[in-house]
């Protein structure tokens, strides 16, 4: 085999590694963001946790806050994919609501309790809150259809607040509800909502 013809498989290589690498570094982030408070996650321990230098870190994503947001747009692609629903399907979308809520939940309240504490973060929190509307206006989109104006900002506001975080926070961490128990009691404020005309 020619040197030429090794060219394209190194190539292909030396991108599949610096893709791990990126990946590596966002995990290591990621992990210890959810460990410590923002203000103590420094790129030195980032570094050391993907096994790679302060220095590569820097290349790959510049300074922290630039690491912090490549580590949220991930997490936010992901959380869009983990949610998909088809619209309508309302069972199926608080059973998934509640997958993704025992999943991450706890961490998605630390990070709203941290979003003051940096813009990145800030950022990320409403992104979060603009996603989560979003998803509740295209699951509930039947029902949001048949009112108009002040009635459908009020319905589709009204839904959103059911289906928040808190809410999940309320029933199965504060009231201590079993799953299936928080289960029926979403589907208990949702009803009269979703079958209002």
């Amino acid at each position: 085999m020619k040197s030429d013809d090794r060219r394209p498989y190194r190539m292909t290589s030396r991108a599949e590694a610096a893709n791990a690498t990126a990946e590596r570094i966002l995990d290591a982030v990621t992990e210890l963001f959810w460990e410590r408070p923002t203000d103590q996650v420094v790129l030195r321990d980032v570094a050391a946790r993907a096994g790679v230098t302060v220095q590569t870190v820097l290349r790959k994503y510049g300074d922290k806050e630039s690491l912090l947001a490549a580590a949220a747009d991930r997490a936010m692609s992901r959380t869009a994919a983990e949610r998909a629903v088809t619209p309508g399907d309302v069972d199926t979308a608080i059973e998934v609501l509640l997958e993704h809520y025992e999943h991450v939940g706890a961490q998605v309240l630390r990070l709203l309790a941290e979003e003051v504490r940096s813009p990145t973060l800030a950022e990320f929190a409403e992104r979060g809150r603009a996603l989560h509307r979003e998803w509740c206006s295209t699951v509930f989109d039947e029902t949001l259809r048949s009112l108009n104006g002040v009635a459908r900002h009020r319905r589709l506001a009204q839904v959103v607040a059911v289906c928040d975080v808190y809410t999940w926070k309320l029933l199965r961490l504060d009231a201590g509800l079993s799953r299936r128990q928080t289960r029926i009691a979403l589907h208990e404020l949702l009803g009269p909502l979703l079958s209002h005309r």
